[in-house]
C-alpha cells in the first residue's frame, strides 16, 4: 500500500515546463503571462482594462482637475468632468482639527509634538531604561496632553500633574543626552554627583525621584499663573480625534489584553470564569453596540448630578472592546511557548511574575507581532464608527463640506483624500510591524548561535 506522502506525490500535477527563451526580463514575462494562447488573451484583456482605468483616473484626478477655486460651483464651471481638489486646501484645517478654534490649534500640534518627542527615545538603540520611559508615557503624559487640549482652570490635581509631566519630559531628554554622549544613565550620573557610585541601585533611584520632585516644584512655581483657554470636547474633531481614540485604544488594549489573557489562564476558577464571560460577551457584539451602551445606557446607572463626558465614555468603550480582542491574540501567543520554557524557568527558582516578564512574554510577543499589527490596523479603521454617536472624527468631517452651501454636492474628493490617508496610515503600521518582526527573528537567531 502507498503511504500518505506517496499518494500526495502521485496526485500532484507535474510542473509546467518553462518555454524556450525564458532568460532575462522578456523571458520572465513570456513565462509568466504569455505561455499559452488563453493566458495571452487574458493578459491583454486585463492590461487593457488597467490602462483604461489609469487613463480615466489621470484625466479626472490630474489633467482635468481644478486646484484653485473658492466654491464647488467654480470647479464645475471650470472643469465639469475633473476633480475639485481646491476644496481640500480650503477644508484641510477642518479635516485635521474638526471644529477646534483656529487660534488654539497650536495646542494640538504642541501636544502631539511632545508625545512624539517622548516616544523617540524608545527607538534609540543606546538609550537605557526604555520600559520606564514607556510607562511614563502611559501614566503621566495623558494629564499633560489632556490639559493642553482641553485647557480651562486647573484643579489641585492638574496643578501637580502638569508640572510633573514637564519635569519628567525634561529629565527623560537629559537621560537621553547622557546615554548618547557619556553612555551613562541619568540615575548613575546623579548617583556619581551624590557620591553613591558603586552602591545600591535603589539609592540612585531615590536620587532621581528627589531631583524630579525638585524640578516639579520649580516648574509649578514658574507656571503658577499660566493657563490656556478652555475648549469643550464637542468642538474636537477631525484626524486628531481619530488619532486620540486609536492611540488610547492601542495604549490600553495591549497591557489590558495581557492581563486578561493571564487571568484566563489562571488556576482560580472564579477569576477565570469572569474573564471568559467578559471576553466572550464583548467579542460577540459589534463595536457600535458597545458604543451605544456606553453613551446612552451608562448615564442611566449614574446619579442624576453626575454627567460624564461623551468622549471619555467612547474612549473607555473602545479600550475595553479592543482589550477583549487583544486578550485572545495574547493567549494564542502564550500557547505557542513550549512547556519546557516554563519548566526551565521554574527550575531555576523564578516566580510567576518574573517568569512571565523575563521568559514567557518576550517570546510570546515576538510571535504575536503580525496579529497585534492586524488588531491595531482594525482598531484604526474601526474608529470611524464613533461618528454614529455624534463625535466629529475624520470620517464625519469629510462629510461636512457637502452640507455647506458654498461646497454643496462636493462628495467624491473628500472621501478619496480620506481613503488615501487611511491607506498610508495602515501601510505605515504594517511596514513597521514587519520591521519589528524581522528584528525579533534576527535576535532570536542570534540567541541560539553556539558560543
Amino acid at each position: 500500500m502507498m503511504t500518505a506522502m506517496e499518494v500526495i506525490a502521485f496526485k500532484r500535477k507535474p510542473s509546467r515546463p518553462a518555454p524556450r527563451g525564458t532568460t532575462g526580463a522578456l523571458g520572465w514575462l513570456r513565462a509568466q503571462l504569455f505561455y499559452s494562447w488563453w493566458s495571452t488573451v487574458l493578459t491583454l484583456a486585463v492590461g487593457y482594462l488597467l490602462v483604461s482605468l489609469l487613463m480615466d483616473l489621470y484625466s479626472w484626478g490630474i489633467a482635468d482637475a481644478v486646484w484653485k477655486a473658492d466654491s464647488h460651483r467654480e470647479c464645475l464651471d471650470e472643469s465639469p468632468h475633473g476633480a475639485c481638489w481646491a476644496g481640500i486646501n480650503t477644508w484641510f484645517g477642518s479635516f485635521l482639527y474638526g471644529r477646534y478654534p483656529a487660534s488654539e490649534r497650536w495646542r494640538v500640534d504642541f501636544a502631539f509634538t511632545i508625545l512624539l518627542l517622548w516616544l523617540i527615545p524608545l527607538w534609540m538603540g543606546r538609550v537605557r531604561a526604555k520600559p520606564t520611559i514607556a510607562i511614563s508615557v502611559i501614566l503621566i503624559f495623558p494629564f499633560l496632553g489632556s490639559y493642553l487640549l482641553s485647557g480651562g482652570d486647573r484643579g489641585w490635581f492638574l496643578l501637580v500633574m502638569v508640572p510633573l509631566g514637564i519635569a519628567v519630559f525634561v529629565m527623560i531628554w537629559l537621560h537621553v543626552a547622557l546615554c548618547l554622549c557619556t553612555q551613562h544613565s541619568l540615575a548613575s550620573w546623579l548617583g556619581q554627583r551624590a557620591g553613591l557610585q558603586g552602591k545600591d541601585d535603589k539609592l540612585q533611584i531615590r536620587v532621581v525621584v528627589i531631583a524630579c520632585t525638585v524640578l516639579t516644584a520649580i516648574t509649578a512655581a514658574l507656571l503658577s499663573d499660566w493657563s490656556v483657554v478652555g475648549v469643550k470636547t464637542n468642538l474636537w474633531g477631525g484626524l486628531f480625534v481619530t488619532f486620540l481614540v486609536a492611540g488610547v485604544g492601542v495604549a490600553v488594549s495591549l497591557p489590558g489584553g495581557i492581563l486578561l489573557a493571564l487571568a484566563r489562564r489562571s488556576r482560580m476558577p472564579f477569576m477565570r470564569a469572569c474573564v471568559i464571560a467578559y471576553i466572550e460577551v464583548v467579542r460577540s457584539v459589534p463595536l457600535i453596540t458597545v458604543l451605544f451602551f456606553a453613551v446612552t445606557m451608562t448615564p442611566l446607572f449614574l446619579p442624576p448630578d453626575m454627567a460624564l463626558n461623551k468622549l471619555v465614555l467612547v474612549l473607555t468603550a473602545v479600550s475595553l472592546f479592543s482589550a477583549a480582542y487583544m486578550a485572545e491574540v495574547v493567549r494564542g501567543g502564550l500557547q505557542a511557548i513550549p512547556l519546557g520554557q516554563i519548566e526551565a524557568a521554574q527550575s531555576i527558582g523564578l516566580g510567576y511574575w518574573p517568569m512571565m516578564r523575563l521568559i514567557v512574554l518576550p517570546q510570546a510577543l515576538r510571535h504575536m507581532i503580525p496579529n497585534i499589527a492586524s488588531q491595531y490596523i482594525g482598531l484604526l479603521k474601526d474608529t470611524t464608527v464613533i461618528s454614529i454617536v455624534g463625535l466629529y472624527d475624520f470620517l464625519l468631517m469629510l462629510r461636512v463640506p457637502a452640507q455647506n452651501p458654498v461646497w454643496i454636492g462636493w462628495h467624491i474628493e473628500p472621501f478619496v483624500f480620506g481613503g488615501a490617508v487611511y491607506f498610508f496610515l495602515c501601510l505605515a503600521i504594517s511596514r513597521y510591524s514587519r520591521v519589528l518582526e524581522q528584528r525579533g527573528n534576527s535576535v532570536a537567531r542570534a540567541g541560539i548561535k553556539p558560543r
